[in-house]
Protein backbone atom coordinates (compact mmCIF):
# COMPACT_ATOMS: atom_id res chain seq x y z
CA UNK A 1 0.00 0.00 0.00
CA UNK A 2 1.38 3.45 -0.95
CA UNK A 3 1.67 6.22 1.63
CA UNK A 4 -1.29 8.12 0.11
CA UNK A 5 -3.59 5.16 0.71
CA UNK A 6 -2.24 4.65 4.24
CA UNK A 7 -2.67 8.31 5.20
CA UNK A 8 -6.16 8.42 3.68
CA UNK A 9 -7.12 5.33 5.64
CA UNK A 10 -6.01 6.94 8.92
CA UNK A 11 -8.06 10.06 8.15
CA UNK A 12 -11.12 8.06 7.13
CA UNK A 13 -10.95 5.85 10.23
CA UNK A 14 -10.57 8.80 12.61
CA UNK A 15 -13.60 10.55 11.14
CA UNK A 16 -15.69 7.36 10.98
CA UNK A 17 -14.79 6.56 14.61
CA UNK A 18 -15.74 10.14 15.58
CA UNK A 19 -12.31 10.85 17.06
CA UNK A 20 -11.91 14.00 14.98
CA UNK A 21 -14.49 16.26 13.33
CA UNK A 22 -12.45 17.76 10.49
CA UNK A 23 -8.87 17.96 9.26
CA UNK A 24 -6.52 19.39 6.64
CA UNK A 25 -3.39 17.30 6.02
CA UNK A 26 -0.41 18.33 3.88
CA UNK A 27 2.98 16.79 3.10
CA UNK A 28 5.72 18.31 0.96
CA UNK A 29 9.32 17.57 0.11
CA UNK A 30 11.79 19.85 -1.60
CA UNK A 31 9.03 22.31 -2.43
CA UNK A 32 6.90 19.63 -4.10
CA UNK A 33 3.49 18.91 -2.62
CA UNK A 34 3.25 15.16 -1.99
CA UNK A 35 -0.15 14.91 -0.31
CA UNK A 36 -3.07 17.19 0.42
CA UNK A 37 -6.50 16.47 1.73
CA UNK A 38 -9.34 18.31 3.46
CA UNK A 39 -11.80 15.98 5.19
CA UNK A 40 -14.72 16.11 7.57
CA UNK A 41 -16.55 19.17 8.85
CA UNK A 42 -15.28 22.63 9.68
CA UNK A 43 -18.64 23.01 11.41
CA UNK A 44 -20.50 19.78 12.09
CA UNK A 45 -23.79 21.37 13.11
CA UNK A 46 -24.23 23.21 9.78
CA UNK A 47 -22.38 20.50 7.81
CA UNK A 48 -19.88 23.05 6.50
CA UNK A 49 -17.04 20.95 5.06
CA UNK A 50 -13.36 21.47 5.72
CA UNK A 51 -11.51 23.09 2.81
CA UNK A 52 -7.82 23.29 2.04
CA UNK A 53 -7.96 26.97 3.05
CA UNK A 54 -9.95 26.47 6.25
CA UNK A 55 -8.57 28.64 9.06
CA UNK A 56 -7.79 26.96 12.38
CA UNK A 57 -6.99 28.34 15.82
CA UNK A 58 -3.28 27.52 16.10
CA UNK A 59 -2.66 27.50 19.86
CA UNK A 60 1.03 26.52 20.27
CA UNK A 61 1.54 26.27 16.52
CA UNK A 62 1.86 30.04 16.98
CA UNK A 63 5.23 29.40 18.65
CA UNK A 64 7.29 28.50 15.55
CA UNK A 65 5.90 31.57 13.77
CA UNK A 66 7.01 33.92 16.54
CA UNK A 67 10.27 32.05 17.16
CA UNK A 68 11.11 32.39 13.46
CA UNK A 69 10.47 36.13 13.64
CA UNK A 70 12.91 36.30 16.57
CA UNK A 71 15.53 34.35 14.62
CA UNK A 72 15.10 36.67 11.63
CA UNK A 73 15.59 39.67 13.94
CA UNK A 74 18.72 38.04 15.34
CA UNK A 75 19.99 37.62 11.77
CA UNK A 76 19.25 41.32 11.24
CA UNK A 77 21.32 42.26 14.32
CA UNK A 78 18.43 43.61 16.40
CA UNK A 79 19.31 41.40 19.36
CA UNK A 80 21.33 38.25 20.06
CA UNK A 81 20.73 34.79 21.44
CA UNK A 82 22.72 35.51 24.58
CA UNK A 83 21.26 38.94 25.32
CA UNK A 84 19.73 39.27 28.79
CA UNK A 85 15.96 39.39 28.59
CA UNK A 86 15.75 41.97 31.40
CA UNK A 87 17.99 44.29 29.38
CA UNK A 88 15.67 44.04 26.37
CA UNK A 89 12.42 43.98 28.35
CA UNK A 90 13.00 46.13 31.46
CA UNK A 91 9.68 45.40 33.14
CA UNK A 92 10.34 41.64 33.19
CA UNK A 93 12.73 40.62 35.96
CA UNK A 94 11.64 37.44 37.78
CA UNK A 95 13.69 35.96 40.59
CA UNK A 96 15.37 32.58 40.53
CA UNK A 97 14.85 29.82 43.10
CA UNK A 98 17.54 31.47 45.24
CA UNK A 99 15.59 34.73 45.46
CA UNK A 100 18.07 36.68 43.33
CA UNK A 101 17.15 38.24 39.98
CA UNK A 102 17.40 35.51 37.37
CA UNK A 103 19.70 35.73 34.37
CA UNK A 104 17.34 34.69 31.56
CA UNK A 105 18.80 34.89 28.06
CA UNK A 106 16.89 34.93 24.77
CA UNK A 107 18.11 31.42 23.98
CA UNK A 108 16.48 30.24 27.23
CA UNK A 109 13.13 31.55 25.98
CA UNK A 110 13.48 29.84 22.60
CA UNK A 111 14.41 26.50 24.19
CA UNK A 112 12.02 26.60 27.18
CA UNK A 113 14.91 26.44 29.62
CA UNK A 114 14.14 29.75 31.34
CA UNK A 115 12.63 28.29 34.52
CA UNK A 116 9.16 29.58 33.66
CA UNK A 117 6.14 27.28 33.36
CA UNK A 118 2.49 27.40 32.29
CA UNK A 119 0.85 27.84 35.71
CA UNK A 120 1.01 31.64 35.65
CA UNK A 121 2.03 31.62 39.30
CA UNK A 122 -1.34 30.29 40.45
CA UNK A 123 0.21 28.58 43.48
CA UNK A 124 1.91 31.79 44.64
CA UNK A 125 -0.19 34.77 43.56
CA UNK A 126 -3.55 35.77 45.09
CA UNK A 127 -6.60 33.97 43.71
CA UNK A 128 -7.53 35.32 40.27
CA UNK A 129 -4.17 37.08 39.82
CA UNK A 130 -2.30 34.35 37.90
CA UNK A 131 -0.86 35.45 34.58
CA UNK A 132 -2.95 34.63 31.52
CA UNK A 133 -1.37 31.91 29.35
CA UNK A 134 -2.72 33.07 25.99
CA UNK A 135 -5.48 30.49 25.47
CA UNK A 136 -8.19 32.03 27.63
CA UNK A 137 -9.71 35.46 27.08
CA UNK A 138 -8.38 38.61 28.73
CA UNK A 139 -8.23 42.36 28.22
CA UNK A 140 -4.76 42.59 29.77
CA UNK A 141 -1.74 43.82 27.84
CA UNK A 142 1.71 42.20 27.80
CA UNK A 143 3.20 44.15 30.68
CA UNK A 144 0.17 44.13 32.96
CA UNK A 145 -0.19 40.38 32.49
CA UNK A 146 3.36 39.04 32.55
CA UNK A 147 4.86 41.48 35.06
CA UNK A 148 2.90 39.45 37.59
CA UNK A 149 5.51 36.73 37.13
CA UNK A 150 8.11 39.00 38.74
CA UNK A 151 6.62 37.90 42.06
CA UNK A 152 6.83 34.19 41.20
CA UNK A 153 10.16 32.38 41.73
CA UNK A 154 11.41 30.44 38.73
CA UNK A 155 11.23 26.65 38.97
CA UNK A 156 14.96 26.32 38.29
CA UNK A 157 17.96 28.39 37.34
CA UNK A 158 17.84 29.37 33.65
CA UNK A 159 19.59 26.85 31.44
CA UNK A 160 19.68 24.08 34.05
CA UNK A 161 16.53 22.16 33.00
CA UNK A 162 13.59 22.15 30.58
CA UNK A 163 9.94 23.02 31.21
CA UNK A 164 7.27 23.96 28.70
CA UNK A 165 6.18 27.49 29.44
CA UNK A 166 5.00 30.97 28.49
CA UNK A 167 8.55 31.72 27.33
CA UNK A 168 7.49 32.46 23.75
CA UNK A 169 4.91 34.92 25.08
CA UNK A 170 7.76 36.74 26.83
CA UNK A 171 9.72 36.55 23.59
CA UNK A 172 6.75 38.05 21.76
CA UNK A 173 6.63 40.92 24.24
CA UNK A 174 10.38 41.43 23.74
CA UNK A 175 9.91 41.51 19.95
CA UNK A 176 7.14 44.10 20.24
CA UNK A 177 9.20 46.21 22.66
CA UNK A 178 12.26 46.06 20.38
CA UNK A 179 10.37 47.10 17.25
CA UNK A 180 8.13 49.66 18.94
CA UNK A 181 5.19 48.12 17.11
CA UNK A 182 2.71 45.32 17.73
CA UNK A 183 3.89 41.73 17.75
CA UNK A 184 1.73 41.07 14.70
CA UNK A 185 3.37 43.93 12.79
CA UNK A 186 6.80 42.49 13.54
CA UNK A 187 5.76 38.96 12.58
CA UNK A 188 4.25 40.27 9.35
CA UNK A 189 7.47 42.13 8.53
CA UNK A 190 9.88 39.30 9.26
CA UNK A 191 7.89 36.13 8.47
CA UNK A 192 4.35 36.43 7.18
CA UNK A 193 5.03 39.01 4.51
CA UNK A 194 8.16 37.41 3.04
CA UNK A 195 6.49 33.98 2.93
CA UNK A 196 3.10 35.17 1.69
CA UNK A 197 1.25 33.69 4.69
CA UNK A 198 -1.85 35.76 3.97
CA UNK A 199 -4.23 33.95 6.35
CA UNK A 200 -2.12 33.82 9.53
CA UNK A 201 -2.91 36.56 12.05
CA UNK A 202 -3.75 37.20 15.71
CA UNK A 203 -7.39 37.83 14.81
CA UNK A 204 -9.90 36.48 12.31
CA UNK A 205 -12.12 38.64 10.14
CA UNK A 206 -13.60 35.99 7.82
CA UNK A 207 -15.55 33.77 10.20
CA UNK A 208 -16.97 31.78 7.28
CA UNK A 209 -13.56 30.13 6.85
CA UNK A 210 -12.83 29.57 10.54
CA UNK A 211 -13.16 26.02 11.85
CA UNK A 212 -15.46 25.53 14.82
CA UNK A 213 -13.48 24.04 17.75
CA UNK A 214 -14.52 20.72 19.30
CA UNK A 215 -13.30 18.81 22.34
CA UNK A 216 -12.76 15.11 22.98
CA UNK A 217 -15.89 13.37 24.28
CA UNK A 218 -17.82 10.13 23.90
CA UNK A 219 -19.64 9.12 21.78
CA UNK A 220 -18.42 12.09 19.70
CA UNK A 221 -16.51 15.34 20.20
CA UNK A 222 -18.52 18.21 21.66
CA UNK A 223 -18.60 21.78 20.38
CA UNK A 224 -16.57 23.98 22.69
CA UNK A 225 -18.46 26.36 24.93
CA UNK A 226 -17.45 29.99 25.53
CA UNK A 227 -15.24 28.69 28.34
CA UNK A 228 -14.18 25.07 28.00
CA UNK A 229 -11.75 22.73 29.76
CA UNK A 230 -10.23 19.59 28.25
CA UNK A 231 -7.86 17.07 29.81
CA UNK A 232 -5.06 15.67 27.68
CA UNK A 233 -3.84 12.07 27.83
CA UNK A 234 -1.30 13.03 30.48
CA UNK A 235 -4.03 14.29 32.81
CA UNK A 236 -3.25 17.99 32.41
CA UNK A 237 -6.38 20.16 32.09
CA UNK A 238 -6.33 22.97 29.51
CA UNK A 239 -8.71 25.92 29.56
CA UNK A 240 -9.98 27.38 26.28
CA UNK A 241 -11.78 30.58 25.27
CA UNK A 242 -12.52 30.12 21.55
CA UNK A 243 -13.80 33.70 21.34
CA UNK A 244 -10.39 35.13 22.26
CA UNK A 245 -9.46 35.23 18.58
CA UNK A 246 -12.11 37.94 18.12
CA UNK A 247 -11.04 40.11 21.08
CA UNK A 248 -8.79 42.98 19.89
CA UNK A 249 -8.00 43.94 23.50
CA UNK A 250 -6.36 40.61 24.36
CA UNK A 251 -2.56 40.69 24.23
CA UNK A 252 -1.15 39.09 21.09
CA UNK A 253 0.01 35.80 22.57
CA UNK A 254 3.24 34.66 20.97
CA UNK A 255 2.71 31.24 22.48
CA UNK A 256 -0.89 30.52 21.56
CA UNK A 257 -2.75 33.44 20.00
CA UNK A 258 -2.77 33.06 16.22
CA UNK A 259 -5.06 31.48 13.66
CA UNK A 260 -4.04 30.33 10.20
CA UNK A 261 -4.20 27.72 7.46
CA UNK A 262 -2.36 24.48 6.83
CA UNK A 263 -0.90 25.99 3.66
CA UNK A 264 0.57 28.95 5.49
CA UNK A 265 2.17 26.67 8.07
CA UNK A 266 3.59 24.49 5.30
CA UNK A 267 5.23 27.59 3.80
CA UNK A 268 6.84 28.47 7.13
CA UNK A 269 8.16 24.98 7.88
CA UNK A 270 9.38 24.45 4.31
CA UNK A 271 11.49 27.61 4.58
CA UNK A 272 13.71 25.73 7.02
CA UNK A 273 14.66 23.00 4.57
CA UNK A 274 14.47 24.58 1.12
CA UNK A 275 17.97 25.48 -0.12
CA UNK A 276 16.47 28.43 -2.00
CA UNK A 277 14.94 29.99 1.13
CA UNK A 278 16.33 33.35 2.19
CA UNK A 279 14.05 33.95 5.19
CA UNK A 280 16.85 33.04 7.60
CA UNK A 281 20.58 32.65 7.21
CA UNK A 282 21.38 29.04 6.33
CA UNK A 283 23.27 28.45 9.59
CA UNK A 284 20.43 29.97 11.64
CA UNK A 285 17.90 27.65 10.00
CA UNK A 286 20.13 24.61 10.56
CA UNK A 287 20.71 25.49 14.21
CA UNK A 288 16.99 25.96 14.82
CA UNK A 289 16.39 22.33 13.86
CA UNK A 290 19.22 20.95 16.00
CA UNK A 291 18.99 19.96 19.64
CA UNK A 292 20.07 22.87 21.83
CA UNK A 293 19.66 21.26 25.28
CA UNK A 294 20.47 18.03 27.13
CA UNK A 295 19.69 15.09 24.78
CA UNK A 296 16.70 13.74 26.74
CA UNK A 297 15.69 16.78 28.77
CA UNK A 298 12.16 16.78 27.28
CA UNK A 299 11.66 13.01 27.49
CA UNK A 300 13.01 9.70 26.21
CA UNK A 301 14.72 10.25 22.87
CA UNK A 302 13.60 13.90 22.83
CA UNK A 303 15.53 17.17 22.93
CA UNK A 304 14.54 20.68 21.87
CA UNK A 305 15.72 23.16 19.25
CA UNK A 306 14.61 26.74 18.66
CA UNK A 307 11.17 25.98 17.15
CA UNK A 308 10.16 22.56 18.47
CA UNK A 309 11.23 19.25 19.97
CA UNK A 310 13.98 17.23 18.29
CA UNK A 311 13.81 13.44 17.95
CA UNK A 312 17.21 12.30 19.16
CA UNK A 313 16.25 8.61 19.13
CA UNK A 314 13.24 7.52 17.08
CA UNK A 315 12.60 4.28 18.96
CA UNK A 316 12.77 5.91 22.38
CA UNK A 317 10.73 8.90 21.24
CA UNK A 318 7.89 6.68 20.02
CA UNK A 319 6.12 9.26 17.82
CA UNK A 320 6.71 7.40 14.55
CA UNK A 321 9.04 10.12 13.25
CA UNK A 322 12.61 9.56 12.06
CA UNK A 323 15.63 10.43 14.20
CA UNK A 324 16.48 14.08 13.64
CA UNK A 325 12.90 15.15 12.97
CA UNK A 326 11.55 18.29 14.61
CA UNK A 327 7.93 18.43 15.76
CA UNK A 328 5.40 20.12 18.00
CA UNK A 329 1.67 20.82 18.08
CA UNK A 330 -1.13 22.99 19.39
CA UNK A 331 -3.85 21.99 21.85
CA UNK A 332 -6.73 23.06 19.60
CA UNK A 333 -5.84 19.93 17.60
CA UNK A 334 -2.79 20.55 15.42
CA UNK A 335 0.62 18.99 14.85
CA UNK A 336 3.56 19.48 12.49
CA UNK A 337 6.91 17.91 11.66
CA UNK A 338 10.09 18.60 9.71
CA UNK A 339 12.52 15.88 8.67
CA UNK A 340 15.71 17.80 7.81
CA UNK A 341 17.46 14.75 6.36
CA UNK A 342 14.89 14.32 3.57
CA UNK A 343 13.50 17.85 3.45
CA UNK A 344 10.04 16.52 4.25
CA UNK A 345 7.44 18.69 5.98
CA UNK A 346 4.11 17.48 7.38
CA UNK A 347 1.16 19.53 8.61
CA UNK A 348 -1.82 18.13 10.53
CA UNK A 349 -4.57 20.62 11.27
CA UNK A 350 -7.78 19.50 12.98
CA UNK A 351 -10.53 21.23 14.92
CA UNK A 352 -10.58 18.57 17.64
CA UNK A 353 -8.77 18.94 20.98
CA UNK A 354 -6.93 16.92 22.15
CA UNK A 355 -7.06 14.07 19.63
CA UNK A 356 -5.59 16.13 16.82
CA UNK A 357 -2.64 17.23 18.96
CA UNK A 358 -1.58 14.51 21.38
CA UNK A 359 -4.05 11.73 20.70
CA UNK A 360 -3.42 8.76 18.44
CA UNK A 361 -4.29 10.68 15.27
CA UNK A 362 -0.99 12.51 14.61
CA UNK A 363 1.10 9.48 15.60
CA UNK A 364 -0.94 7.36 13.18
CA UNK A 365 -0.50 9.92 10.39
CA UNK A 366 3.28 10.00 10.86
CA UNK A 367 3.41 6.18 10.90
CA UNK A 368 1.30 5.95 7.74
CA UNK A 369 3.55 8.40 5.90
CA UNK A 370 6.96 7.22 7.07
CA UNK A 371 6.35 3.46 7.04
CA UNK A 372 8.48 1.68 4.47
Amino acid sequence: MCFEARVNAVIDDAIAQKRIVGATILFARGGELLFRRAAGFADRETERPVALDTIYRLASVTKPVVATAALAMIDAGLFALDDKVSDRLPWFHPKGPDGQQADIRIRHLLTHTSGLDYTGGAAVLPKGEAANSGLTDTDLGFEENFARLNDVPLNFAPGSAWAYSVAIDILGALIAHTTGATLEAAVVKYVIGPLGMTDTRFSVTDETRLATPYADHKPEPVKMRRLHSVADRYGQVHGFSPGRIFNPKAFQSGGAGMAGTAGDLLSLLSSYVLPSSTLLKAETARSALQNQIAPEAVGPGTGFGFIGSVVSDAEANGKNLPTGAVTWGGVYGNCWSIDPSSGTVGVIMTNTAMEGCNGAFPDDIWKAFYSA
